[in-house]
């Protein structure tokens, strides 16, 4: 019995198809492609469904870029035996996140709020975009959307090509590079070795990335050309005092539910650091924190095993890195800062 023509379309169909998939995943393994997954309000909701857990199995973190890529979720689960639930998002303030977490009567855990102080210190609509779009997703974070994270760990945890950020149609337009017209504001382009996500928000940059001049380069550029078109003094006066009121009525509420609440400092080095201690000064800034709230905090100066790094672009760890400043984080808590964990701190 001979196939119908319907039969021999199909077959040769999915031949075409498969091909196609799999010489694009070859390719883009070849180009250096490794896996990498959608950050979206998807995943972050996934993770924000975690926070209640109790304190003594999880600490919550939230931040900027710097807490995603500094803090190793592997090594903090395996050295304190308690999950890392990842909430920080790029380039944002943590504050919509923080009251979030405050306005939510069932979140009574341990919460690490890291401070990045362009960020930290910033009422502009941009910097709480991507965290406001998450918290509103996850408001509305159905069974559909919670079965779809599941069955998209299930493919990108073994396809390279789904990469949204780096090889969706939109990404390769982006990497076209067409200069600004009037009127339209087009963000540089970041290399993307810079920036890989895994399953637990965890963003890391690849050996790739740190070996590469090029590519280093690139990124400090735009973190310069970012200083320069920032037009805003840094807060000051009146609206500092008035933000550094929020955080403190955001963690009361935490504590008063039995919450703990501890605010770092991540490192940074070179010009990037530079900058940052002179637009914000630690007592202007930092201590303030620390001294409306009443809470502890971890600056990373302070502390010689973690105030050595050279970041390779001046504002995050690379991979190794973020080891070490995890492990002595989690020493620092332990042995100054009284925290206690499920497993015996084994350094």
């Amino acid at each position: 019995m001979t196939a119908s023509p319907l039969v021999k379309a199909g077959i040769l169909t999915l031949i075409l198809v498969t091909t196609s998939l799999v010489s694009w995943e070859l390719y883009v393994r070849h180009k250096g492609f490794d896996l990498s997954y959608d950050d979206g309000p998807s995943l972050w909701s996934d993770k924000r469904a975690m926070v209640y857990e109790p304190s003594d199995k999880a600490t919550v973190f939230i931040g900027s870029s710097r807490i995603k890529y500094d803090i190793d979720i592997d090594t903090w689960k395996y050295l304190t035996g308690e999950d890392a639930i990842q909430l920080a998002c790029v380039g944002s303030t943590p504050l919509p996140q923080l009251n979030d977490l405050a306005n939510d009567s069932n979140f009574k855990g341990r919460l690490i709020v890291d401070v990045t102080e362009i960020l930290f210190f910033s009422t502009a609509p941009p910097y709480a975009a991507t965290p406001n779009e998450n918290i509103k997703y996850y408001q509305h974070f159905s069974p559909a959307q919670r079965a779809s994270v599941v069955l998209d760990r299930a493919f990108e945890s073994q396809l390279a090509f789904l990469d949204k950020d780096g090889l969706s149609l939109n990404a390769e337009l982006k990497n076209l590079q067409i200069p600004n017209r009037p009127g339209v504001f087009e963000f540089p382009i970041f290399p993307p070795d810079f920036e890989r996500v895994k399953f637990n928000r965890q963003s890391y940059m690849t050996d790739a990335f740190v070996a590469d001049s090029n590519h280093v380069n690139q990124v400090r550029g735009i973190w310069y050309w970012l200083h320069t078109i920032s037009k805003d003094p840094p807060m000051s006066g009146a609206p500092l005092d008035s933000l550094l009121n929020v955080v403190k009525t955001d963690v009361d509420k935490i504590e008063a539910r039995g919450g703990t609440v501890l605010f770092t400092r991540t490192p940074s080095s070179g010009p990037f650091l530079m900058g940052e201690t002179m637009g914000y000064p630690r007592a202007n800034y930092w201590d303030k924190i620390l001294a409306v709230t009443h809470c502890l905090g971890v600056f990373f100066a302070d502390y010689p095993a973690i105030a050595h790094f050279e970041c390779p672009e001046f504002s995050h760890l690379k991979q190794s890195d973020a080891i070490i400043y995890t492990k002595n984080l989690i020493k620092i808590l332990s042995e100054e800062k009284g925290w206690k964990f499920p497993k015996p701190i084994q350094l």
